[in-house]
């Protein structure tokens, strides 16, 4: 036999063995990694300086999510209210409530929150919030129900995969203008498709899936 195979050929079966594991153990570490809520951010959930409740503003006062952020219609981001916003309410509703001390102590001084950003794309990506809203995509689409949130957390990947499911059927995630900001607002599956599909010709939305529209 050994006239026939050379003596290396007497390794290879281990060779494979040790291969096999090793591929096997680098695929299993990757999509443990890239595959699971840790990666994506999902459930980020980070203390912000100033206790504000999502929940009692938008949820229980029904305030449009518009009136704090009030360049997501006209602008590629989505602001944070200054101080000076916040304090049209308090400087009558808890105006000497100790937890809101440093956002009086922002409007006096004009010295900005440090607010924790919480929902990021990586800087490679180009994503724009008043196209978006102006054409029908809610804000629950990709930040869930914020109006029931305490303290926000990030519901949703914000990958690829996630974008690329809407812009391949944009229909399906189609609303009313007037329901934008209504994140309660329950979609009927049954005319859901028949109305997205209207939106979708009247808005002549175009949710191109071609890698510049979103990588600049």
């Amino acid at each position: 036999m050994s006239d026939i195979f050379p003596k290396w050929t007497n390794w290879l079966p281990l060779k494979i063995a040790v291969g096999a594991v090793l591929v096997g153990t680098a695929a299993t570490a990757g999509s443990w990694y890239y595959l699971t809520p840790k990666y994506s951010n999902v459930g980020y959930q980070p203390v912000q300086p100033v206790a504000f409740s999502h929940a009692i503003h938008a949820g229980q006062l029904g305030m449009d999510c518009r009136y704090c952020h009030s360049a997501v219609e006209k602008s590629w981001y989505s602001n944070i209210p200054t101080a000076s916003t916040c304090m049209n309410c308090h400087n009558q509703v808890l105006k000497d409530d100790p937890k809101l001390a440093l956002v009086r102590e922002s409007a006096a001084t004009g010295k900005p929150i440090p607010w924790v950003q919480i929902h990021k794309v990586p800087d490679y990506v180009y994503f724009n919030h008043s196209v978006h809203v102006n054409r029908g995509v809610s804000c629950v689409e990709c930040h869930g129900r914020i109006d029931k949130m305490d303290e926000v957390r990030q519901v949703e990947p914000l990958s690829m995969t996630f974008c690329l499911d809407c812009h391949r059927h944009p229909e399906k995630h189609l609303r009313p203008p007037d329901k934008i900001t209504d994140l309660g607002w329950q979609v009927d599956p049954k005319t859901q498709k028949q109305n997205g599909e209207k939106f979708k010709h009247d808005w002549k939305v175009q949710s191109s899936q071609n890698c510049s529209a979103c990588h600049r």
